[in-house]
């Protein structure tokens, strides 16, 4: 698994000249274009024209002329962001020929208003439905760690993280409905934001479930996910500095979040927990009970299988066929959800978020696996249905409780150094975006030496 530059490094190196950024885009242009590597996996759209703009980016800064430090360094996006003239695929082939984009993306432009370099769109599980990142259509990028086995590499943001983890971008942008970017970041050794859902402007996202839907950033620390979040919410992107884990409480729930875990994932935890205890961090268990309830708030598919359909049914009905089969399953199951159901829905989404910020408003955050499990291997999920299905819904379990409850969450690597990937979730409260990175990054420090990325 090759060690990642922080964007700091890599800003740090263009500004004393080490590198040039038409050198940066050149070889991320090469690594995505190595028929022996991922990249025909990883991305779905290439931007030949990076060059040219890395070229301009170099002679702005020749002039002193520096947008921000995103400036001139290669960035990946999902291919759930519109860019202007271009049709937004999602991961399908339902939308190929639909009309093109009009303009970017909100997020798309603020990041070209950096100065920052898109060299691609990032391949993604079909529309965004599954935590386990297979795509029929366009193939499905492995995971870095034991790449000749072959495993998943965590979805939806598939093509999002491998762009990262294979040097073919510095960052990815993603998205996270209920874990679609803490999930492959765990799952591969790097880091994943989910930003509270209000947080970073939607327009020109191509939606899954704008009840749950979030954009964040997947990138080799803490600090390059304070930075891009800064950038994609407008903010000035002054740097973040780390909260004293002597000060902190943790909640670490001791029910539902722990089930199904495996001997890996379950040894890292207990040593992420004990480095921070170390490190003079109060951890107390709790049970957490309310988020029980969520499978069953959920029996019927909830928002995302209701809002899924809403959006999708002109599109089965002229093009169903073409649909991957499994994702086609669950928004299906959005014709069975009445309006009075979706009326109790809400209504019971709103008391239970009441009910837990009761239960948690003591604490500084929660602490949990991201997964409970280490990446399983693609082939026996291509071939078993009831095994894809009843691995995605294990994926999904911990992470999409931060999407539910409308709330900030962080994965960090807090597996030790030549052990499989595992994440260490860090949940904040609805809008504490900023304290949460601020904490993860006290955290990523006690753990950082123990971490293989």
């Amino acid at each position: 698994m090759k060690t990642q530059q922080p964007i700091a490094w890599v800003a740090a190196d263009l500004q004393a000249g080490n590198t040039s950024s038409v050198e940066l885009i050149q070889a991320a242009l090469a690594r995505i274009a190595d028929i022996t590597g991922e990249g025909p996996r990883a991305f779905t759209r290439v931007y030949a024209e990076a060059v040219d703009q890395a070229a301009e980016q170099d002679r702005r800064r020749a002039r002193g002329e520096v947008a921000s430090f995103l400036a001139g360094i290669p960035i990946s996006i999902k291919d759930l962001f519109d860019v202007a003239g271009e049709t937004t695929l999602a991961g399908s082939k339902v939308l190929v020929g639909y009309p093109s984009a009009v303009r970017d993306a909100e997020v798309v432009a603020r990041l070209k208003q950096a100065g920052a370099i898109i060299i691609g769109k990032t391949n993604m599980t079909e529309f965004a439905f599954s935590g386990l990142g297979l795509n029929p259509h366009y193939g499905t990028p492995r995971n870095p760690w034991d790449r000749e086995r072959g495993r998943i590499p965590g979805g939806s943001s598939s093509g999002a993280v491998v762009s990262v983890t294979d040097g073919m971008a510095v960052a990815a942008i993603g998205t996270d409905t209920g874990g679609s970017v803490r999930i492959p970041a765990a799952l591969c050794g790097l880091v994943g934001f989910k930003p509270t859902a209000a947080r970073v402007p939607q327009a020109g996202v191509l939606p899954l479930s704008r009840t749950l839907d979030s954009v964040g950033p997947i990138a080799p620390s803490v600090a390059c996910c304070a930075a891009l979040d800064a950038v994609l919410v407008g903010e000035e992107t002054e740097e973040l500095q780390p909260v004293p884990l002597a000060a902190l409480t943790f909640a670490a729930p001791q029910r539902y979040v722990l089930d199904g875990m495996d001997t890996q994932v379950a040894t890292a935890f207990e040593h992420a927990k004990s480095r921070l205890a170390a490190a003079d961090a109060r951890i107390v268990e709790i049970a957490f009970a309310e988020v029980e309830e969520i499978p069953d708030i959920n029996a019927k598919g909830g928002f995302t299988a209701v809002e899924a359909w809403a959006w999708h049914k002109e599109l089965i009905d002229a093009r169903g066929e073409l649909y991957d089969p499994r994702v086609l399953t669950r928004i299906l199951r959005g014709t069975d959800i009445s309006a009075e159901d979706l009326a109790t829905l809400r209504q019971r989404r709103a008391d239970l978020i009441l009910r837990a910020q009761q239960v948690t408003a003591q604490f500084d955050a929660l602490l949990m696996p991201t997964v409970p499990i280490v990446a399983p291997e693609l082939a026996p999920l291509v071939a078993d249905d009831d095994a894809y299905y009843r691995t995605n819904l294990l994926v999904l379990r911990n992470p999409s409780i931060a999407n539910f409850l409308d709330r900030c969450a962080l994965s960090l690597p807090c597996n030790q150094p030549g052990q499989p990937p595992v994440g260490l979730m860090l949940m904040g409260e609805h809008g504490a975006d900023r304290r949460l990175l601020g904490i993860g990054l006290a955290v990523e420090k006690v753990l950082h030496q123990f971490v293989s990325h």
